[in-house]
């Protein structure tokens, strides 16, 4: 085999996208595994054996930055979930208030992710529609029924029609209004 067919890394990445698609499930996960792994690989092309397989190598490459990626994602996970508990032992929430934000943030952070993020740039981030449209790549249409949905589900939350996947099975606390009517 000559050498310009041995470093052919450009017709190598239709093989390396499929695998990328494959373990991401997700285009644009994938297109970002890929470039990572040409990255580290260039990185790297000193321990590449001339006499080695390429495509191989290169597969490896992406394999283990997946992993790897995966790990780092699982590990961030659990470091925020014991920060988290740490943080309701050190403070606990004492008004009713505070507990009802916890609510919300929760069935906030269980939207599916298009959703959430629609209804972060729309009603946090304050972009208007076409610039929320522009910040993620899709079209208003689009935008604006992902951000119905998002309502939708908080609403029916709200309404105590839906539980999050960690309440599954259980009744939402009820809140009782201290000091006022419940009217």
């Amino acid at each position: 085999m000559n050498d310009s067919k041995r470093m052919d890394v450009i017709g190598l990445l239709g093989p390396l996208r499929r695998y990328a698609r494959a373990l991401t499930r997700d285009e644009s996960q994938a297109e970002d595994l890929v470039q990572d792994t040409l990255v580290r690989a260039y990185e790297r092309q000193g321990s590449f054996r001339v006499s080695g397989n390429l495509r191989g190598w290169l597969l490896s490459i992406l394999h283990n930055t997946f992993i790897n990626a995966r790990r780092r994602h699982v590990a961030e996970a659990r470091r925020v979930r014991h920060a988290a508990e740490l943080s309701d032992d050190i403070a606990p929430a004492d008004q009713e208030n505070r507990v009802r934000l916890q609510q919300i943030q929760a069935a906030f952070l269980h939207l599916p992710d298009e959703q959430r993020a629609v209804l972060h740039l729309v009603a946090i981030e304050g972009l208007s529609y076409q610039e929320a449209a522009l910040t993620l790549d899709i079209p208003v249409g689009t935008l604006m029924s992902r951000l119905g949905r998002a309502r939708a589900a908080l609403r029916a939350f709200e309404a105590g029609q839906g539980e999050l996947p960690i309440t599954a099975g259980k009744s939402r606390p009820a809140l009782r209004v201290v000091g006022g009517s419940n009217g």
